[in-house]
C-alpha cells in the first residue's frame, strides 16, 4: 500500500495519464478498466452518490471529475443502481478508496468499473482540473497509458467526434413494466435514459408505469390508454433526438405530459424554442432554483450540458416557471393549455436533496385534472 494513498490497493494499479483538448496532461494511477478512451470531460460537485452517478445514463460518454476528494469509501451496493449497468465514460478522482467501510457493499467501485470496461484514474489534482474546466469549458479528454506521447494523444483527440446517438445507446430496446398494488393511474414513460428512482417514486404515488423505447410510435403509446406521459432524462444534445421531438408535437394537448432534464429540453424544442450548449453545465446536488410562482428557493440535484434559451421561449405557448439563481438559466416550463410542464433539474433526488420531490406530486395531480400544488 502507498503512504500517499493509504486506502488504495496499488498492486494492481498502473500509471496512466489524461490529456485534455487544450494540451494539458495530468498523471495518476488507474482503477477500473485500463482501456484507452476519449470522452467529454465534466465535473460533479456532489459529496456522495458516486454509485448513482456512474449508473445515471445522462453521463454516457462523459468522463466525470469528482470535486469531492475521497471516492469509493462505501463501495457499491446491488440495490442502489439507477440503471441496469453503468454507461459513464470514466471517473477522475483525487483519492480512491479500495477498502470500503459499509456492511451493505457487495463490490468495490473499481471491481464494478472493471467489469463494465470503464477506465478511471486517481491521484489527479482535481481542484486544479475543475478550475480549468470551469474557466475554459468542457472539452475532449483522452485517458491513456503514461507512456503515450503527447503528439500521439493530441492527434487522437483531434480526430475524435462526439457521438450523436447517445439516447439510442442507453434507451431500452423493448418495453417493460413497473407495477404497484392497487394502482390509481397508468403512465407511459419514454426512456431516453430513465433513472430507476423516478419509476420507484411513481410507483409509490400509485402509478403503474410502462417504460417504452425512445422511438416508440404514437399509436403504440396511445394504445396503452395512458393518463399521463413522462419524458425522461438522458444524455447528449436534445437536437439529436428528433424522433422524440416529433412525438411530442403529436402528443401535446392529447395527454398530460411531464418532463425531466432532457425531457424539458425536447418539449421546448417541440414548441419552437432553441437550446444551446453551456460552458461546463450543471452537475451536483447544490444548485439553488427559484419557483417563480411561489417565490420559494429549492436546492436541487442537476446533470445537464444543454439549456433552453429564455428569449426563444417567448411566443411559444410555454411559460418559464423556475430559474437557476447561479446563472439565471431556465429550470422549469409550463403550458397550462396543453397540460404540459417540465423541470431541468432532477426532482427524484438520487442522489441529492429532496426539496423538489413535490414536482412528482404535481404530475400526479395533473393526471386527474386538478390545479398544481403551490
Amino acid at each position: 500500500r502507498s503512504t500517499l494513498f493509504p486506502y488504495t490497493t496499488l498492486f494492481r494499479s498502473v500509471k496512466l495519464k489524461i490529456v485534455l483538448e487544450n494540451g494539458t496532461e495530468f498523471y495518476g494511477y488507474g482503477f477500473g478498466s485500463n482501456k484507452e478512451s476519449i470522452n467529454e470531460i465534466v465535473f460533479n460537485t456532489s459529496m456522495v452518490g458516486y454509485q448513482e452517478l456512474i449508473s445515471d445514463s445522462s453521463y454516457a460518454g462523459q468522463m466525470v471529475v469528482m470535486t469531492y476528494p475521497l471516492i469509493g469509501n462505501y463501495g457499491i451496493t446491488d440495490e442502489d443502481y439507477e440503471t441496469k449497468f453503468p454507461t459513464i465514460g470514466g471517473l477522475i478522482v483525487k483519492d480512491y478508496n479500495d477498502v470500503p467501510s459499509n456492511f451493505r457493499y457487495t463490490k468495490t467501485l473499481s471491481e464494478v468499473l472493471e467489469e463494465h470496461d470503464i477506465p478511471s484514474i486517481y491521484g489527479v489534482d482535481t481542484r486544479y482540473l475543475t478550475r480549468m474546466v470551469r474557466s475554459e469549458g468542457s472539452q475532449k479528454v483522452l485517458i491513456t497509458s503514461a507512456d503515450t506521447s503527447k503528439s500521439e494523444a493530441m492527434a487522437k483527440i483531434e480526430q475524435y467526434q462526439y457521438p450523436t446517438d447517445m439516447v439510442q445507446r442507453v434507451s431500452c430496446k423493448k418495453r417493460w413494466f413497473a407495477r404497484t398494488p392497487n394502482h390509481k393511474y397508468d403512465i407511459v414513460a419514454i426512456d431516453c435514459g430513465i433513472k430507476y428512482n423516478i419509476i420507484r417514486i411513481m410507483n409509490r404515488k400509485g402509478c403503474n408505469v410502462t417504460i417504452v423505447p425512445y422511438n416508440t410510435s404514437i399509436e403504440e403509446i396511445l394504445a396503452f390508454n395512458p393518463q399521463g406521459i413522462f419524458l425522461s432524462n438522458g444524455p447528449g444534445d436534445p437536437q439529436d433526438v428528433t424522433s422524440v421531438i416529433e412525438l411530442i408535437k403529436q402528443l401535446r394537448g392529447k395527454v398530460p405530459i411531464f418532463g425531466i432534464c432532457l425531457g424539458m429540453q425536447m418539449i421546448s424544442l417541440a414548441y419552437g424554442a432553441e437550446s444551446y450548449k453551456m460552458r461546463f453545465g450543471h452537475r451536483g446536488g447544490n444548485h439553488p432554483v427559484k419557483d417563480l410562482k411561489t417565490g420559494k428557493i429549492h436546492i436541487t440535484s442537476q446533470n445537464h450540458s444543454y439549456a433552453i434559451d429564455a428569449e426563444s421561449l417567448k411566443n411559444t405557448g410555454l411559460e418559464i416557471t423556475h430559474v437557476n439563481l447561479l446563472d439565471n438559466t431556465t429550470e422549469g416550463i409550463e403550458s397550462k393549455a396543453d397540460k404540459i410542464f417540465a423541470v431541468q433539474y432532477h426532482p427524484e433526488s438520487a442522489p441529492g436533496p429532496q426539496d423538489s420531490v413535490y414536482q412528482l406530486n404535481r404530475s400526479e395531480e395533473r393526471r386527474v385534472g386538478k390545479e398544481c400544488r403551490s
